[in-house]
């Protein structure tokens, strides 16, 4: 269980194919002192394990089933990703509840100029955004935001100074890829409703 708040940001330094998966190697100076083979790390949003520690670099795989659903078959060494580590008992919840499990991907659709501020439009499918509402959270690329609109295929968020400069999403531009995962109380809320309608509407042929 993770917050969406950004610990660090870590640079690809090996991105490889490994079977049907991929072997990452990321260099995260401030975390890897903290960090052993076995724990769990979010990586731009998708909850990983460190299965090597080696100098200030951690090794990840990834499996078919994650690189279909995120951007992470994407990366490439240089890239950078942001970090989080899991959320301990006695922590602070300052963002939300943030899983690692990505419903699947969107991209930068369009970015506004606010001030210091940025308003930022993300394109996505509707299955995605049936589970969204103004106000309400989101983790894109890991990253803890509140909604501001959403649309029947795009969302928008809008994005502080600090966030801008402390995480990927201060330099990606249109077209660019991000993780996506919805709020964990929606889902669980919408499937409830969808049993209820399918539930009356057996009643109602019956």
């Amino acid at each position: 269980m993770f917050t969406g708040l950004i610990e660090a940001l870590g640079t690809v330094q090996r991105a490889e194919v490994e079977g049907a998966g991929r072997c990452l190697a990321i260099s995260a100076p401030s975390l890897t002192p903290e960090m052993a083979i076995g724990d769990s790390l979010a990586v731009n949003g998708a909850c990983l394990t460190v299965v090597e520690c080696s100098g200030d670099t951690l090794h990840f795989q990834a499996g078919p089933e994650t690189l279909l659903r995120t951007n992470l078959g994407e990366l490439s060494p240089g890239d950078a990703v942001n970090l989080e580590r899991p959320l301990a008992v006695t922590d602070r919840l300052d963002g939300h509840f943030v899983q690692g499990h990505i419903d699947g991907m969107g991209r930068v659709a369009e970015r506004v100029q606010q001030g210091d501020w940025e308003l930022v439009w993300f394109s996505c499918s509707p299955k995605l955004t049936a589970l969204m509402v103004s106000k309400g959270s989101v983790a894109v690329d890991g990253i803890s935001l509140t909604i501001v609109e959403v649309a029947a295929d795009r969302f928008s968020v809008a994005v502080i100074p600090h966030t801008l400069s402390h995480t990927t999403l201060g330099h990606k531009g249109p077209g660019g890829s991000v993780n996506i995962e919805t709020d964990l109380l929606a889902k669980y809320v919408h499937k409830y409703l969808a049993q209820q309608t399918s539930e009356v509407s057996k009643t109602s042929e019956g």
